[in-house]
């Protein structure tokens, strides 16, 4: 319909001149009494024309934006869903703001250029099409001429296409760089402000606001010259008709009426190689976004379902990891070949220097990162044939850095699970340790947390992420090191209630205070990716081996 009403557009300005023309040639001719006669209803046909050329162009304007819109949105929902199926890795390697810069203002441009682009071209081809026509009509020689200048014209053009189309893409990198950096100035604001280091941020903002104002200037003048010089051979084009027309005129192969017509017509030629003009602007500033968004859609996610992938079996099996390696990205090693069990419904505490692996091991059981080498099992499965939603349904992790959503306290606890009650909600609350606090609130479990939960405590919020766990309920436990960044009260709190929450779970816990996994089942103290311990609190002290060098620091 947008094409259609483009081509009503078209027909009707280039209808004019060749009505025109006629006219001048036969009606005009007559005499004054048929003129009076046959003009109004030219003139009411005319005036209907225009009438539908007006609504065609707000059917145009208005729906073709809309449908630009609509795709707009059509592909940042498939570019979001995307972003939420690639893997840590991905995360690991690109930076949050270069990722939100495509996700917003690449795909303006691409819906601009996906509406605008058919419904211009279309527009300009019949103009141009249709012009030369009716130009070759009036006389083929001049037209000739005019028909060359166009070639070289096109030719300048193409050549001029491909530095724009570099300064785009520049553009659009740079103004990624710009967004990364606002991002994480902003998102640390108060550590920046902590440390004084205002100027620092503004400096390096200013260093990537520079670098893009850099790019637009190499882009404007790409810009300039390509719009000068079309603007030059569209007066060129008038000149030649003047000129040329002339001669042919002197020469008696043209009269001064098709002279006239034929700059009406160039009139008519000259308005679509503007919108053509436009168009290539667009069509840089469209494909150079295209392709970023391109290398998003593109990049296929490291962690999938396996093909014959199945739901979990038996979430409350043992967890079996047998000969397990893993590196990133194809570096050094930071697994080497680890081999433990953890028995169904018991406890296993990991222990060991910073770096030494054991946040990797937790990260590999829900699939977080794939194992390099051997595998783990839940229940006998091997968790890369186990639907990857089955598996970390079954799984809840309680982080040292908890993150919670911009929304309310109950907003937060509700996503472990939905579609809960107010009743579950507050029920788990309670188990958490976390009813007493939300009590004295003024809008209890509606008060709003602020953007990340700055309006709370570190002992609050990780509350909030057990409450969270206990409302999802799953069979599986991780605590990474849940309470090292609390104070004593807070951790004696928080404490309380993981070892509520851990009851009839299998649970691994990471821990740097040794105080809070003494009790544990079975401890594994990882150095350097490799076991080089096990047993429970006692056999370990026995050992007098890192745990216990680790226990003997602790008690001082």
């Amino acid at each position: 319909m947008d094409l259609l009403c483009a081509a009503v557009i078209s027909i009707v300005d280039l209808a004019y001149p060749q009505i025109l023309r006629i006219l001048t040639k036969t009606l005009f001719l007559q005499d004054k009494s048929l003129i009076f006669q046959k003009i109004p209803y030219i003139g009411i046909g005319l005036l209907l024309a225009y009438v539908i050329q007006t609504l065609c162009n707000y059917y145009v304007t208005c729906q073709g934006h809309i449908m630009g819109a609509k795709m707009e949105r059509d592909m940042r929902q498939e570019l979001f869903e995307h972003y939420e199926r690639l893997s840590f890795s991905y995360y690991d390697r690109n930076n949050t703001g270069k990722m939100m810069s495509k996700l917003i203002s690449d795909l303006f441009d691409i819906s601009e250029l996906a509406h605008h682009g058919p419904e211009n071209l279309f527009i300009s081809a019949v103009k141009i099409v249709g012009s030369f026509i009716f130009l070759f009509m009036i006389n083929w020689e001049l037209a000739l001429v005019l028909a060359a200048t166009v070639l070289v014209m096109a030719f300048f053009s193409v050549r001029q296409n491909k530095h724009m189309h570099e300064t785009f893409l520049d553009n659009r990198r740079k103004i990624g760089e710009v967004n990364a950096t606002l991002q994480d100035s902003l998102s640390g604001i108060r550590v920046v402000q902590a440390f004084a280091n205002e100027e620092i941020e503004r400096d390096k903002f200013i260093a990537g606001n520079d670098a893009f104002l850099a790019s637009k200037k190499e882009n404007y003048r790409a810009m300039g010259v390509f719009h000068s010089t079309n603007m030059f051979f569209q007066g060129l084009m008038y000149a030649l008709t003047l000129t040329v027309g002339g001669l042919l005129i002197a020469e008696g192969k043209m009269t001064a009426g098709d002279m006239a017509m034929f700059a009406l017509y160039i009139g008519v030629f000259v308005s679509p190689i503007k919108i053509l003009v436009e168009l290539t602007e667009m069509l840089q500033k469209g494909m150079s976004g295209f392709t970023r968004f391109l290398e998003v859609v593109e990049t296929l996610p490291e962690i999938e379902d396996d093909p014959d992938a199945e739901d979990m079996q038996n979430a409350h099996g043992d967890i079996v990891m047998d000969d397990v390696s893993f590196y990133y990205d194809k570096q050094e090693k930071v697994l080497h070949h680890v081999s433990l069990t953890v028995p169904s419904g018991s406890s296993l505490a990991l222990v060991g220097p910073s770096g030494g692996g054991k946040s990797t091991i937790t990260s590999l059981i829900p699939r977080f990162y794939d194992v390099t080498g051997g595998s783990i099992k839940i229940g006998g499965q091997d968790i890369k044939k186990i639907h990857l939603k089955s598996l970390r349904e079954k799984i809840g992790i309680v982080q040292q850095e908890v993150y919670l959503f911009d929304g309310t306290i109950k907003e937060n606890i509700a996503y472990g699970k939905p579609d809960a009650s107010d009743e579950e909600i507050m029920q788990a609350a309670e188990m958490a340790n976390l009813s007493a606090f939300v009590d004295t609130l003024p809008n209890g479990y509606d008060t709003y947390v602020g953007e990340r939960g700055t309006r709370l405590s570190g002992g609050q919020k990780q509350r909030i992420s057990i409450a969270r766990i206990f409302l999802k309920n799953p069979p599986i436990l991780i605590l990474d090191e849940a309470t090292s960044a609390l104070d004593n009260e807070s951790e004696q709190y928080i404490q309380q209630s993981l070892e509520k929450l851990s009851q009839g779970r299998t649970t691994i816990t990471i821990a740097h205070r040794l105080s809070t996994i003494r009790n544990a089942d079975h401890i594994v103290v990882i150095e350097d990716g490799r076991i080089t311990e096990q047993g429970n609190h006692d056999d370990l002290l026995d050992q007098e081996g890192t745990y216990a060098r680790y226990y003997a620091m602790s008690q001082n």
